[in-house]
């Protein structure tokens, strides 16, 4: 018989918080961050993973997005509701957010991270995955679907870091941002700190999806 697997992280992720006014420099392409919204989308994110993660798992809802490095001048790339992204974490000055840096990954491997993250330039948002995992939170059902070709914020970094040698517990085109958090025990620094101005979807975008 196959003993039940323990799901842990292959690499030690070192953290690091930046509150608003606050900007971090040189990340290593493939680190990525947890940050959040203040649109009505993004409080149905963190609702919906209050639905998951109660108790003192509750905290991992902080965070409704995710978004990955793909060089050192913090260029990065995002699934946004208008689609895959990439632009300069310079926009989320203002805003408070986490970066992970997983700790032993190989160079080759964080380029085939970075180079997996370019392919999905060309894909627009996941909205039926999103429908999906909601479906599935409120019923508590492990039925998913979605189509090929799209991308949600967090399973587009999930995916990615693939690439180095992560297995996750579920399958990351399903995995929320919540989730992200959970699997590499990243709690916010100061659970009540303030959000910040978070930027517009279509600020100083650089390269979308058609």
């Amino acid at each position: 018989m196959f003993k039940k697997r323990r799901w842990s992280p292959l690499h030690v992720p070192s953290v690091r918080c930046f509150p608003p006014g606050e900007q971090v420099s040189a990340p290593c392409p493939g680190d990525f961050i947890l940050t959040h919204g203040t649109s009505w989308t993004s409080r149905m994110i963190r609702f919906g993973q209050t639905l998951r993660y109660t108790g003192p798992d509750k905290t991992f809802a902080r965070w409704n997005h995710a978004a990955i490095f793909i060089n050192e001048k913090g260029d990065i790339i995002e699934a946004l509701g208008s689609g895959v992204q990439q632009r300069n974490i310079a926009v989320y000055r203002d805003t408070e957010y986490h970066t992970v840096h997983l700790e032993n990954v190989i160079d080759a491997n964080r380029t085939h991270e970075v180079e997996f993250a370019q392919a999905c330039l060309n894909e627009h948002y996941g909205w039926l995955t999103i429908v999906s995992i909601a479906l599935s939170l409120l019923t508590a059902s492990k039925f998913g679907f979605g189509l090929d070709g799209q991308e949600i914020c967090s399973a587009l970094v999930a995916r990615c870091l693939e690439r180095t040698g992560e297995i996750f517990p579920t399958d990351p085109w399903h995995i929320m941002p919540a989730d992200l958090a959970k699997y590499f025990d990243i709690r916010p620094t100061d659970p009540n700190a303030a959000i910040g101005v978070v930027p517009d979807a279509d600020k100083n975008v650089e390269i979308h999806s058609e």
